[in-house]
């Protein structure tokens, strides 16, 4: 393994995944990766043993034990990438995992909110297997490897954290932010002729905020970006006031034949319910789908009731429908969802 390398001098040392690890790994006979996880074998006969080290997976783990696993991981998908491989993960492209990209994200977040360890613990493996298998594709194409990805978040975490790694202070939140603006607005002047040229069109401080990100999300970050440099509501009534005029545009919209307005102040009413979210310091996806949830639970309540009168849901009066809403929004089990 290649010496640990300095991404700061004095600050903190970085190292890179040896690809000379990676490529003994290639031939058609090398070991699984299971194979190359911890041997539990003397457990069966030391079960103190294995609580000690069950207890330290649930606290702090072994700093070797990691490395040497995510150096067997990028093995592996290279193996799967290589001739005589599997035909599916040769197929794949950066395109065509974008789908799967996302779904994991998602996945993570469902398992957090389950409160299962085991389940969390699975889908943040297939999500770190998706940022292997993105750095895989690079690196076969010669554009970049594991390695410089985590070498440049390495290195951005000790430059965007000086109040750690170097002299600056900073005794809140609200100084860390401000002090990370000031950071990107050097490092953007710091970028190289052909970076700076690609940021010219905008110097904005919303610059970086992915287009492609869902619009609760995008709304949420818009509005986050603006609100750390004071461009915010004063207190939570005058969002509410903003809240209530939205409402009325919307209904007044809504009378109209105008389907292009009405689309517009839609869209003006959730940008403020999602700002809303943001200033109480809730994230706005997260209750949305919480609130998925709990719409998805009663509804399903609803369709049981009914089939318990040998009834489907949608040959249920409306009026009895609303009922049994009610009866369903009074269960506090699934109220809690």
């Amino acid at each position: 393994m290649e010496r640990p390398r300095s991404a700061s001098p004095g600050l903190v040392n970085s190292s890179r995944v040896p690809y000379s690890f990676l490529l003994l790994n290639l031939g058609p006979n090398s070991l699984p990766f299971h194979n190359v996880k911890r041997n539990r074998s003397h457990e069966k006969t030391n079960p103190g043993a294995s609580a000690k080290h069950s207890r330290t997976r649930q606290g702090k783990s072994n700093c070797q034990r990691p490395g040497k696993l995510f150096e067997a991981l990028v093995a592996l998908q290279a193996r799967l990438r290589a001739p005589n491989g599997c035909p599916w993960d040769r197929e794949q492209t950066h395109q065509t995992l974008r789908t799967y990209l996302i779904e994991e994200a998602y996945e993570v977040l469902e398992a957090l909110e389950s409160g299962d360890d085991r389940k969390f613990q699975d889908e943040l493996g297939d999500l770190l297997l998706q940022v292997v298998f993105h750095a895989e594709l690079a690196r076969e194409d010669g554009r970049f490897d594991i390695s410089d990805v985590i070498e440049a978040i390495h290195s951005k975490l000790v430059r965007r954290h000086p109040h750690v790694f170097g002299n600056v202070r900073a005794r809140t939140s609200a100084d860390v932010l401000k002090n990370w603006e000031q950071l990107k607005a050097a490092e953007r002047d710091e970028a190289t002729p052909s970076q700076r040229q690609a940021k010219a069109s905008s110097g904005s401080l919303l610059e970086g905020i992915p287009k492609t990100l869902p619009a609760v999300l995008e709304a949420y970050q818009l509005t986050r970006r603006a609100a750390r440099i004071g461009f915010d509501w004063e207190d939570f009534a005058g969002l509410v006031a903003k809240l209530g005029e939205e409402t009325a545009e919307l209904r007044e919209a809504a009378g109209s034949a105008d389907v292009r307005r009405q689309e517009e102040e839609a869209g003006d009413l959730l940008f403020v319910a999602v700002n809303v979210a943001r200033y109480l310091g809730v994230d706005p996806e997260i209750a949305l789908k919480r609130a998925n949830r709990k719409f998805a639970a009663r509804f399903r309540a609803m369709e049981e009731a009914a089939a318990r009168s040998g009834r489907a849901l949608a040959d249920v009066p409306r009026a009895e429908m609303e009922a049994l809403w009610d009866a369903a929004k009074r269960d506090p089990e699934l109220t809690r969802r």
